[in-house]
């Protein structure tokens, strides 16, 4: 059944990530082993993070705020992951995802490096969401601006923004257009410098951190935007792009269900021969000779979403200095060998900024 063969792809395509990312090994046993059919997906992934949420609220009143800043992130994983790809009930999605926001910024002033939710102008008018932290010994540090793919947002970028903190950077995690905060209004866009533009402008404004030391970090289709933004926007002196694509309609027929249903619903198209129309326009063909600041770029070698080549010609094609970490036994974003690209990552943008 078909909706059977959904809840086989999310399985199969991002157990590693969702362990990754922050939910208990234990949690996703538990959870997608009673979920059969599809729709039952985001339900069951709810009342995992309502049960992490009230054991927030538990050590919160007995003052352990540590436990509490715990819980709370793990109850926004829960709720994340249960809609990350749930476009056929977009009401049901948009809930879960309000529960994303608030537990996440319940938890905010309990994690290890603590942060703001902060708002950022953007065009007509429009507020783009953040989330800033700061490493607690530096003054004045530099900024890795973390953005989110398809499927991603702002708060489950929360352990690459550790790895950063850890090293003396702040991070500022944004929900660009057809993302998180932003994708109720507005479909994905290709010109991601855009909403970068608006986030170093921003971050212009904070005498607490150094805006002249910007670097960018993006995840997935967040491995086009970097690489796409840092082309036009010279304020960002270095670049990661992990696991990105070169040329997002060719590769469009490859795409697993789940992520293709992602790709129409977050473009706002009618089908998917409209969607890859759209796409057409995500190309890096004219951005990466104009790529002029350091670029780190990262790819698995068995990623499914993704073929390595993107990757391979995306470095190649590069205007500035260029490292090309491949992993032949990486999946997609290397998921599966976390420990083998996550903290060098984090040490490649410490040396450039």
């Amino acid at each position: 059944m078909a909706v059977e063969e959904r809840v086989k792809v999310a399985v199969d395509n991002w157990a590693p990530r969702f362990l990754a990312n922050g939910i208990d090994p234990n949690d996703f046993a538990r959870v997608t082993k009673q979920v059969e059919r599809w729709e039952d997906w985001s339900r069951e992934w709810s009342a995992c993070g309502d049960m992490h949420a009230r054991l927030g609220e538990q050590a919160e009143a007995e003052k352990c705020y540590e436990s509490a800043g715990y819980h709370y992130f793990h109850a926004a994983m829960a709720y994340h992951f249960g809609k990350f790809v749930f476009v056929q009930n977009p009401g049901e999605l948009r809930a879960a995802h309000e529960k994303v926001v608030d537990t996440y910024q319940r938890g905010l002033p309990y994690f290890e490096f603590p942060g703001e939710r902060v708002a950022i102008p953007y065009e007509g008018g429009a507020t783009m969401y953040g989330i800033l932290r700061k490493p607690w010994h530096v003054a004045k540090p530099p900024v890795v601006i973390l953005m989110p793919g398809l499927d991603s947002v702002k708060e489950e970028l929360h352990n690459y923004g550790d790895d950063m903190l850890r090293r003396g950077m702040a991070v500022l995690a944004i929900d660009g257009p057809g993302q998180g905060e932003l994708e109720w209004e507005f479909a994905l866009r290709p010109d991601y410098e855009v909403s970068i533009r608006y986030a170093i402008d921003y971050l212009e404004t904070r005498p607490d951190v150094d805006a002249t030391r910007v670097g960018l970090m993006g995840v997935s289709l967040g491995g086009y935007f970097a690489p796409r933004a840092a082309a036009f926007e010279k304020r960002v002196k270095a670049a990661i792009s992990l696991a990105g694509a070169y040329n997002l309609a060719r590769n469009f027929d490859r795409y697993p269900l789940l992520t293709r249903e992602a790709f129409v619903y977050r473009t706002k198209s009618a089908n998917e021969g409209e969607t890859k129309e759209k796409l057409a326009a995500f190309n890096l063909q004219e951005a990466m000779p104009q790529v002029s600041c350091p670029l780190l770029v990262i790819m698995g070698k068995l990623d499914r979403i993704f073929p390595a080549s993107e990757a391979e010609q995306m470095a190649a094609e590069a205007g500035g200095p260029v490292d090309f970490w491949l992993f032949e036994d990486g999946n997609h974003v290397c998921n599966n060998i976390p420990y083998k690209y996550r903290p060098q990552q984090a040490d490649w943008m410490r040396r450039q900024l």
